[in-house]
Order: C-alpha cells, then structure tokens, then sequence
C-alpha cells in the first residue's frame, strides 16, 4: 500500500520523469499535488502496470488533483545539457505549470536541483512508495507514449508505437537500416560499439 505523501505539508507534489533511457523523442516529467483523502487502488509506479491500467489511471488522476502538470525537455535540449540536467529541467517546468505552489516536494530518484528554495526529498523507487510520485509517473508516462505513438505516424520504421524510443533491438536494427532521424538524441550512443574488426 503506498502512502498518500512524504511530509507532514499540506501541500505537497510528487514529480517523477520518463523517458530518461531512451535513443529518441523527449524526456517528459509529471507533477501532481493530490487531495488529503486521495486513494485508488490501482495507483502503483508506472512501470508496474500495463499500458491499459494507466491509461485508466490518466483521467482519474487529471480530474482528482488539487493540481497537475506536465513538461517536456526535447531531444535536441538533452543533447545540449545531459540527460540528468534535462530530467530535472522537466521536473523543474512541470513544477512552474502547477496551479498551486507546493510547500514540499518529493522527487523519484536521488538527484535533483533546488526549486525555489521549497524544501524538497529524493526518494529512490519513490514512485512504488509514494502516490502523489505515482501519479507524477503516470502522467509522464502516458503523455511520453502518446508522443512517441505520433512520432511513429513520421517514422513508422523504427517502431516507437511499440518501443516508444527505448533501446531495444528492434529499435537498434533499425538504426543501423535507415541511419538516425531528428528525433533521435545525437548525444547517445546509438548503436553498440562494435568490437570485432571485419578483417
């Protein structure tokens, strides 16, 4: 069972990103700032439910939120100031869009960057112990996979309707068939590095 928030605050959101391991496409970070009487027993890290319990999920947690939000960091701003930098730029702007401002932030993983001097808490796998961080995921999540489901309409032949970007090998055949498009983040290595010469 998962605890409503961190903190004895009022209001407090819960942030999380998406998309941080991926070749291509944006990373996408939710903010959500629940009710004090919020619970759904679906609600779990969104790694652990499937597509369809958190498209269930989406809408429940839009309409039940005190506030929400969602950002995007582009790949061509990944590639400019790191992966780990354009995570928290994600989480730091869907902070910004929340209606409400937070007393207390806690944050999925173990790095972030101090926002408005609002007193914050990283939590590693805080998204399977916390619902407001859940929710966040959901929202990024969804919002990401719904991106990478467009983009694949441009560039069917790299799968991101089924990958949505992420390194498989699927993905990774396919970049070495058609080469690399806009989407893709330069900064990545894209392919394995090849440890055999062709002699």
């Amino acid at each position: 069972m998962l605890a409503l928030k961190y903190s004895s605050f009022e209001i407090e959101a819960g942030t999380d990103e998406a998309g941080r391991g991926c070749l291509a496409g944006p990373v996408v970070a939710g903010a959500v700032i629940l009710p004090p009487d919020f619970n759904h027993p679906l609600l779990n890290d969104s790694k652990q439910l499937s597509e369809k319990k958190r498209e269930f999920l989406r809408p429940i947690i839009e309409k039940e939120a005190l506030a929400y939000a969602v950002a995007f960091v582009d790949q061509g701003q990944i590639d400019e100031i790191n992966i780990l930098n354009a995570s928290i730029l994600a989480m730091h702007n869907s902070l910004d869009r929340l209606g409400l401002v937070p007393e207390f932030i806690v944050v999925d993983g173990n790095k972030f960057k101090n926002y408005k001097n609002i007193p914050h808490k990283t939590i590693v796998k805080g998204d399977g112990k916390f619902l407001n961080i859940a929710a966040a995921s959901i929202l990024a999540k969804t919002y990401r996979d719904e991106f990478m489901f467009k983009a694949h309409q441009n560039h069917p032949e790299y799968h991101w309707n089924r990958n949505k970007g992420y390194p498989t090998s699927e993905h990774r055949q396919a970049i070495r068939e058609f080469g690399s498009s806009p989407l893709h983040r330069k900064s990545f290595k894209l392919l394995p590095e090849q440890l055999k010469l062709d002699l």
